[in-house]
């Protein structure tokens, strides 16, 4: 999976995810004032079946769309893209601005430091 998604394409991503399987109309239902027209969000659905993110059931006269991609295998090439193109491929570059720039305090960063220790155990 190396396809990237657009703001629009993501919006509906987390979505679906959230949701697991839902109609263009749920999915509409679901998004916030101003909400986009229907053919808006059927385009975008389209859009992510020919990447190869969504698949659909026939449901009715409709169908039904569900992720075929996982959230987290989709977060984790994100966040490799993101630590590749703007911080050099260093993890503690990236570490080190996210700590810098949202003041992240020593005893946050203990608390992070055992979740993940507790997590491999």
């Amino acid at each position: 999976m190396k396809k990237q998604l657009t703001k629009a394409e993501e919006d509906v991503m987390l979505l679906l995810w959230q949701l697991n399987k839902a109609s263009v109309a749920e999915l509409i239902a679901e998004m916030t004032a101003p909400k986009p027209a229907y053919n808006t969000v059927s385009t975008i659905i389209r859009i992510l079946e020919t990447k190869g993110f969504v698949d659909h059931e026939k449901k009715g006269k409709g169908y039904i769309y569900y992720p075929i991609i996982n959230k987290k295998d989709y977060s984790k090439q994100s966040i490799n893209k993101l630590m590749e193109g703007y911080f050099g491929g260093s993890f503690k570059s990236m570490v080190s601005f996210f700590v810098k720039e949202n003041n992240v305090s020593v005893a946050e960063l203990d608390e992070i430091l055992k979740e993940i220790n507790s997590e491999k155990e």
